[in-house]
């Protein structure tokens, strides 16, 4: 479902250390009730670009991309860049010291051997971050989600950087975006939380990645997810497991599944064809089910799984590139690559919060 939606920071840097913190309901705070921010009701028709933009009165929004990658020696990489937008009040968004919203970056790389992430905070209202429609531009510093093209999702710039690591990739696309889950409405509980939520799977990159020094020429699929909302979660749950899968025949798989504290998680996910039709997949029709365990910054987490789609004749295990590859930020997470194997190889990227 995209990610680490870091309401609960964004209080604390907004309201001011000398406040106490707020219990903290379901992941990072986003089981919090949410009633003066505008409500996520089925039957939105979406425009674009202006979709691509920001949405004033949802309380928190996201641009995430995950890429996974290969230079020309076969080696595997992933890189991930994230632009969060959390407003503290429902209103429109005012220039200067007085905007009330909260932007929040988060980029990472992962190859087998070592997994870099980094984060950066801004305040609006003063240029520092922001996203623009035309032309269309999502920035936090000098990290840069951009395009001059007249479809801005089919032709983009990527790029960030810090101490250890940075990555500028161009991204690529003539497919048709996706809706997820009821034409853009999608589910996260039974009790009807629920986000906006469009992604562009079909992304084609490539570009230059620096690790620890060392520079390589890469290339493969990239994947960008849409979402804004104003409670994602219940305060039920305590976080989520979400897949976007490459399969190698052209198809695409984006599944999510919400734990609780008390009864089965709530599950979903998408079928995309290689043509671009979507088919959307009930908790019924789909298996996934954690396998092999690691010790990671001292949790255990699933980093081995094994998925089964009957109607579409998948049985598929998933595993990490790196198990190592945890997102040691002020709310940390686990987000890396994974290897697909069996009856639909492939490749993907797997993000766990809330362990």
């Amino acid at each position: 479902m995209r990610i680490n939606r870091a309401v609960l920071m964004l209080v604390l840097l907004l309201g001011g250390c000398d406040q106490p913190a707020p219990e903290q309901k379901g992941f990072a705070g986003m089981g919090d009730e949410a009633a003066a921010f505008t409500a996520v009701v089925p039957g939105r028709v979406f425009s674009f670009p202006a979709d691509h933009g920001a949405h004033d009165g949802f309380r928190i929004e996201w641009w995430y991309v995950t890429a996974n990658l290969k230079d020309q020696q076969g080696r595997e990489f992933g890189v991930q860049w994230t632009l969060f937008r959390s407003p503290l009040k429902a209103l429109p968004e005012q220039a200067g010291w007085g905007n009330q919203t909260i932007w929040l970056g988060h980029a990472a790389v992962t190859s087998a051997a070592v997994h870099h992430a980094a984060e950066r905070y801004a305040r609006g209202g003063v240029g520092q971050a922001g996203v623009r429609v035309a032309p269309f531009e999502a920035w936090i510093d000098d990290w840069r989600f951009a395009s001059q093209a007249a479809d801005p999702m089919s032709d983009l710039q990527l790029s960030a950087r810090d101490k250890n690591f940075a990555y500028q990739l161009h991204l690529t696309s003539s497919r048709p975006l996706v809706l997820q889950g009821d034409q853009g409405f999608s589910r996260k509980s039974a009790e009807g939380q629920a986000s906006y939520y469009y992604s562009q799977p079909f992304f084609q990159a490539s570009g230059t990645l620096q690790i620890d020094g060392n520079t390589y020429s890469v290339s493969g699929p990239a994947w960008l997810d849409r979402e804004w909302s104003s409670q994602p979660l219940s305060a039920n749950q305590t976080g989520w497991d979400w897949l976007s899968l490459h399969l190698d025949n052209g198809e695409k798989v984006m599944l999510f599944r919400t734990r609780q504290k008390d009864g089965a998680p709530y599950l979903t996910g998408t079928w995309i064809a290689a043509n671009g039709q979507t088919q959307t997949l009930r908790s019924e029709q789909i298996t996934l089910t954690p396998q092999d365990t690691a010790e990671v910054a001292g949790r255990k987490m699933p980093i081995r799984w094994a998925i089964r789609i009957p109607d579409k004749h998948l049985d598929i295990s998933l595993d990490a590139l790196n198990p190592n590859a945890w997102m040691s930020l002020r709310i940390p997470y686990w987000e890396g690559p994974v290897r697909i194997s069996g009856s639909h190889p492939g490749r993907g990227y797997l993000e766990m919060t809330g362990y």
